[in-house]
């Protein structure tokens, strides 16, 4: 039996429905434990005499570490596997968060978030590889786009919770409270995650064909009665240097030229939105709202990219969403509007923005192979924390010279336009690789 024939199922069951579940629930995961610094960084400042800069510092370990966890670990669940790779990353996460809450210093703190951070960037590879193997090919897109917007949901809920126990709880109680969240994941992993049966077949590591048909079972299909034989090539091609090879280098390019644009973008709105709103018009209070409805929208963007794609096309419904979110981009900045059309027009920019990006998911689970597919989902995401560094940093700058809150708009604008612009690349060079040229 085949690769192919092990790992293709059919439709939709509830085994494959928990899986996605599951990667879903460790994308909240990681929404909890990225917001929850953010949350209690005033109070957390002041009880440990950290000035802006060195709090500067501790979010920045938390980027290195996702960066080093895309990087460094997640390429090892392409000789280890998915499921262990994902349990090691809650698992960190938790200790990290769980002990956050007894630092006493700016230099534990940093390595715990870096720790952290580590975590997540290997998880978010984890979860979009078996998400992309598990799901129907019909909605292939669809699930894993989806599973991403565990993270907005997080930060939403999170926020609610946090707002009225910030006043009356010290933030090492709820830092270690996030980290018990955490913790609370690793048992369903454990007893309910089934590792990559493409994985299996491919490595063949011990007890392979037994998994592969306990698997089998568990998810109604037929039995497999042996494994096929591990093609040399198939080794020969594992590692950072298989992304560019069988014609994937151009590709590989501009994927991670479109996934640094689109964070510089992303993290530059998920960090200033409440000041961006504030310098829109709004009042204090009414710019937190504007963060809650940019996150619902994000999380509806995540639900529906898939959705659409089925009916125009991944790479089409990226380039859709994109363009879109540079519109409404460029409307929040340079158009006087109320209250209630700020809020719409930060609930547009979540869906959008949120949206669009996350169908690189989908995008690189789809350019790579079972024997890279980790690998190149973490060097993907890993990569493009550069524009997460740069945008938020760029964005401070620009606030801090007194720049026209339109310019600015219009400015964060461009990287979705060369995003946009990358994707299309992609299109044209897969019509070309499906019509044989």
């Amino acid at each position: 039996m085949s690769t192919a024939d092990v790992a293709a199922p059919a439709g939709w069951t509830i085994m494959r429905a928990i899986i996605i579940a599951l990667c879903f629930g460790v994308n909240m995961v990681d929404g909890v434990d990225v917001l929850m610094l953010s949350y209690v960084a005033p109070t957390l400042s002041k009880s440990l005499g950290l000035s802006a800069e060195q709090l500067g510092l501790v979010f920045s370990s938390g980027l290195a570490g996702m960066a080093f966890g895309g990087l460094v670990i997640a390429p090892f669940s392409d000789k280890t596997g998915r499921r262990p790779l994902i349990i090691f990353s809650v698992a960190l996460m938790s200790v990290c968060m769980l002990a956050s809450g007894y630092a006493t210093s700016l230099t534990e703190l940093m390595v715990l978030r870096l720790g952290v951070g580590a975590g997540i960037g290997a998880a978010l590879a984890g979860i979009s590889t078996l998400a992309a193997e598990y799901a129907p090919p019909k909605h292939h897109d669809f699930a894993v786009a989806m599973l991403q917007g565990g993270y907005p949901i997080a930060a939403t809920i999170t926020g609610f919770i946090v707002a009225p126990l910030i006043h009356v709880r010290s933030w090492n109680v709820l830092l270690i409270g996030a980290g018990l969240f955490s913790a609370s994941a690793l048992l369903p992993l454990i007893f309910f995650l089934p590792e990559s049966m493409a994985f299996l077949v491919q490595r063949q590591p011990r007890d392979a064909l037994r998994r592969i048909q306990a698997i089998e079972r568990r998810l109604r299909l037929s039995q497999t009665t042996e494994l096929p034989a591990v093609a040399s090539v198939e080794r020969e091609n594992a590692g950072v240097g298989g992304l560019f090879r069988e014609g994937r280098s151009l590709r590989t390019i501009l994927l991670w030229t479109s996934i640094v644009c689109g964070f510089m973008t992303l993290y530059f709105i998920i960090s200033w939105i409440p000041k961006l709103a504030v310098e829109a018009g709004l009042e204090i209070s009414d710019s937190i709202y504007a963060g809650a409805l940019y996150n619902i929208g994000a999380f509806v963007g995540c639900a529906t990219i898939g959705i659409v794609a089925m009916r125009l096309t991944l790479h089409r419904t990226i380039m859709l969403y994109l363009l879109i979110a540079a519109v409404a981009l460029s409307i929040f900045g340079s158009v006087t509007m109320s209250v209630w059309q700020v809020l719409g027009v930060a609930f547009v920019i979540g869906i959008f923005l949120q949206g669009g990006f996350n169908g690189h998911y989908p995008l690189a689970a789809g350019l790579y192979p079972v024997k890279v597919r980790a690998t190149g989902m973490g060097w993907a995401m890993g990569v493009g924390r550069i524009g997460a560094v740069i945008g938020p940093y760029m964005g401070g700058m620009l606030l801090q010279h007194h720049v026209r809150l339109s310019v600015i708009f219009q400015i964060y604008a461009i990287p979705l336009l060369v995003c946009a612009g990358c994707v299309f690349a992609m299109s044209v060079i897969q019509r070309s690789i499906n019509r044989g040229v």
